[in-house]
């Protein structure tokens, strides 16, 4: 279903004449109010009139997430802080939160995005939504649940955890769509089928899953086992939350991103040059309406492309295909996003352990699952067993803590785990593909 006729099926010239006056103005509002953007503009020798076309967007400079990071906390603002309402975060690498800032209006416009979202995925008022996405500074609770009440449905706010719980609420309550990870919809058919649940027997109808990449073969096996439709969804923390882009039911054939509020761009992750249409590289978006927390050319480092093809279900905005990977090293588990360099600061922080470490990741049933290998120094390694063992609970306690997320800690003798003159190989991924 299309919520806004006007611009989600808006001819393609219409859409790109309304694009370049948003990116005009933003990119006015930026060179005037946020001092990291003038100043590399100004380094650059751009000025906002040199954008006369949605091609001089080249000319602008690229942000990248350790941007962010050097103009911590509120640096990278462009509303002052009587004009926020809110503040969100996403995870960082140093142990310091990325903050997002909203005003009222960009709040309007997130809700806005997310009722299209679910609207894509059939979903309207009468329905009831069963919000699964962890709440809090993460975006993607709140995110769906606004999005869920804008369009006039209710919404059963849940939150993580609690599986048995949720599944009693989903046959009580009566859903008729859910949002939550990939992961976490497997998860919940793996334990309904231990309780002897048939959830062809619940109401839902239409799943709505993102937060972590998956694939084709996944989405088969979640629709099989909780007789419903499985879409995905695309967002982050810096550029919105969820609502960015997703899966039209009709075509379920790549996300359609909202680009009357999103201008994307594909890059050789390498050479920063522009690629066709239809040609894989690094997604990059720059914002054309956010107020609070505007950002041009986000090097997203999601490796996709985009297809400007019109869709079967009416929408002209282009669409995301399914990612390839990222041209970073962030590992995503159970939706948390976790660099190597994020394990490393824990580990480095731990009396007892020496700087050499390998994070394992596998998939244990339909979830997940990070191991951490440490060598311990020569000192800590005659320890006694149950010194030993206080020490791995002590670091996934750390973990824990940081990530809100669970791994198993495995310390390891010294020099066992393998030397690199080069990079040095700090993800073994046993994931099936």
């Amino acid at each position: 279903m299309i919520r806004d006729v006007e611009h989600e099926a808006m001819p393609r010239e219409d859409l790109e004449a309304l694009q370049l006056r948003r990116l005009q103005a933003v990119v006015e509002r930026v060179y005037h109010l946020v001092p990291f953007y003038r100043r590399r503009m100004d380094e650059m020798g751009v000025k906002p009139g040199h954008i006369r076309t949605l091609e001089d967007i080249r000319l602008l400079p690229l942000t990248v997430k350790q941007d962010l990071r050097d103009n911590y906390p509120f640096g990278m603002f462009a509303a002052p802080m009587d004009q926020i309402v809110r503040l969100h975060a996403s995870s960082g690498t140093t142990g310091k939160p990325t903050p997002v800032a909203y005003t009222q209006r960009d709040l309007e416009t997130w809700a806005e995005l997310m009722a299209r979202s679910l609207a894509a995925g059939g979903a309207h008022r009468g329905d009831i939504v069963h919000v699964s996405y962890g709440y809090g500074l993460f975006t993607g609770g709140l995110g769906v649940h606004y999005g869920a009440e804008r369009l006039g449905a209710a919404v059963i706010p849940v939150s993580g955890g609690q599986t048995r719980r949720q599944i009693m609420l989903i046959q009580d309550f009566g859903p008729t769509v859910i949002c939550c990870t990939p992961s976490f919809a497997l998860y919940l058919a793996e334990v309904g089928q231990e309780m002897g649940v048939d959830f062809a027997k619940t109401k839902l109808r239409v799943g709505v899953l993102g937060a972590e990449p998956w694939t084709e073969g996944m989405r088969a096996e979640i629709e099989k086992r909780l007789s419903l439709d499985a879409l995905d969804i695309y967002g982050l923390s810096e550029i919105l939350g969820p609502g960015v882009a997703v899966e039209c039911l009709e075509a379920k054939a790549g996300l359609h991103m909202f680009e009357d509020h999103f201008l994307p761009e594909i890059i050789n992750p390498t050479t920063l040059e522009p690629l066709a249409p239809g040609e894989t590289g690094e997604l990059v978006i720059t914002t054309l309406t956010k107020e609070a927390f505007p950002l041009l050319r986000y090097r997203t480092r999601d490796l996709t492309s985009l297809n400007y093809a019109p869709c079967i279900c009416g929408r002209t905005m282009a669409r995301i295909s399914r990612f390839q990977g990222r041209s970073d090293d962030m590992l995503i588990i159970r939706g948390v996003n976790v660099f190597p360099s994020q394990i490393e600061s824990v580990l480095m922080e731990t009396p007892g352990v020496a700087p050499h470490y390998q994070l394992i990741v596998d998939r244990d049933g339909q979830l997940d699952t990070l191991e951490v290998q440490v060598e311990v120094d020569e000192g800590a390694f005659s320890d006694e067993v149950k010194q030993l063992q206080a020490l791995a609970q002590g670091i996934q306690r750390k973990i824990k803590d940081y990530f809100t997320v669970s791994v198993k800690v495995k310390l390891v003798e010294p020099q066992s785990i393998p030397r690199s003159e080069g990079k040095a190989k700090r993800v073994i991924d046993k994931r099936p593909h």
